[in-house]
């Protein structure tokens, strides 16, 4: 079964719960429960739906549509935990006392309030623009010139109708403010054609980097013309590393920058990700920063002789305990820093993520400021 199918069969599910468990039982007139009934199956099927106006990766409908219907599927979600929580809780009760007991009609209001509540904060963390986050790394071998070297990594910038031209503008400013020495993109840049992206991935074009700007690709790059964005993204400046790399030069050191492209590359007939192609040819013993979207692959990179990965892709998990069902999609890797197998990893939160599940709770957005330090 195709994951498309999956993911809107569990969303209708997730709907279907929260009218049988939340909205029948509640004491209000049966035209009204109805109603809150079909919109809550609407709203839990939007995804499905969203392909009238687009694709469910890029809806092309107005940013207060795409935030209102986010705040109350996030809505939805929550309820469901929540309701799911209270019928454990009830359960264990009418066990305790051995005669059934039912929720309180209150405890729904409370829990209902709690939700929307909740849900138009995540939303609102979602679509932010996203707080600078200041780390340092050490990495093996690296020449004291490079000691300081600033790195600022944005990564799933997702720029759509919630992440529009004056978002992008708002991120570039405060990249450029930090005056790195070099900016890296590790992918998901996009949702949506060219034609309907080019005014919102316009700000791009000014990023400015002593050391320059590159992009490696991610999977949403192939979901909407990967050639047409790529050129695109070199017409503003942007230097593609698709199973390649270049070497930057510091007061005679020198520092490989590599990046590959994505897995999903695969299915479009396109060439996957292959880090010994991106670095072959590198002059020897020098350190490789390597640019991969999705950090699951981490260990071949290290075997291959990267001295640091840089990743995105998982969006840190967007809420607390739910990180942990990502990790587990991504070999363990969904937030921060890791070592593996000598290398460090870090994965980026991101700095935006995917518009059709915008809801951020305890994972903030990131717009990440790195400093490589001589290990």
């Amino acid at each position: 079964m195709e994951w498309k199918t999956v993911f809107h069969l569990a969303t209708g599910i997730l709907g279907l719960f929260v009218i049988v468990r939340f909205i029948a039982p509640l004491p209000w007139s049966m035209r009204l429960r109805m109603a809150l009934s079909v919109a809550t199956a609407l709203v839990s099927l939007h995804h499905l739906f969203s392909r009238i106006a687009g694709t469910m990766f890029s809806p092309e409908v107005p940013r207060a549509a795409i935030i209102a219907v986010n705040w109350l599927f996030d809505t939805i979600l929550l309820i469901a935990v929540f309701q799911l929580v209270l019928d454990i809780a009830t359960a264990l009760r009418a066990l305790v006392r051995r005669r059934w007991v039912s929720a309180p009609t209150v405890a729904r209001y409370v829990l209902g309030m709690a939700a929307l509540s909740l849900a138009a904060f995540g939303v609102n963390q979602a679509a932010r623009v996203p707080p600078v986050k200041h780390i340092e790394i050490a990495i093996r071998d690296l020449p004291r010139e490079f000691d300081g070297f600033r790195v600022v990594q944005l990564t799933d910038l997702h720029l759509s109708r919630l992440f529009e031209a004056p978002w992008a503008e708002a991120v570039v400013r405060e990249t450029n403010a930090l005056k790195p020495d070099l900016i890296v993109i590790t992918g998901d840049l996009i949702d949506g054609t060219l034609e309907n992206r080019r005014h919102d991935i316009e700000p791009l074009k000014k990023l400015s980097a002593a050391h320059g700007v590159y992009v490696s690709p991610g999977n949403h790059e192939y979901y909407f013309g990967y050639s047409d964005w790529m050129a695109r993204f070199k017409e503003l400046g942007l230097r593609p590393l698709a199973n390649a790399h270049t070497v930057l030069r510091r007061g005679g050191a020198e520092l490989v920058l590599a990046g590959v492209t994505d897995p999903t590359a695969l299915a479009s007939g396109l060439p996957g990700p292959d880090v010994h192609q991106a670095i072959a040819g590198a002059p020897a013993g020098v350190p490789i920063l390597l640019l991969n979207h999705q950090p699951k692959q981490a260990a071949l990179s290290a075997r291959a002789g990267a001295s640091l990965q840089l990743s995105g892709h998982t969006h840190g998990g967007m809420i607390v305990g739910f990180d942990r069902l990502i990790a587990r999609f991504n070999n363990g890797y969904v937030s921060g820093r890791y070592d593996v197998e000598g290398m460090p990893l870090y994965v980026s939160n991101g700095t935006a993520l995917w518009l059709g599940f915008a809801l951020r709770m305890g994972v903030p957005s990131e717009l990440t400021s790195i400093v490589l330090r001589a290990a």
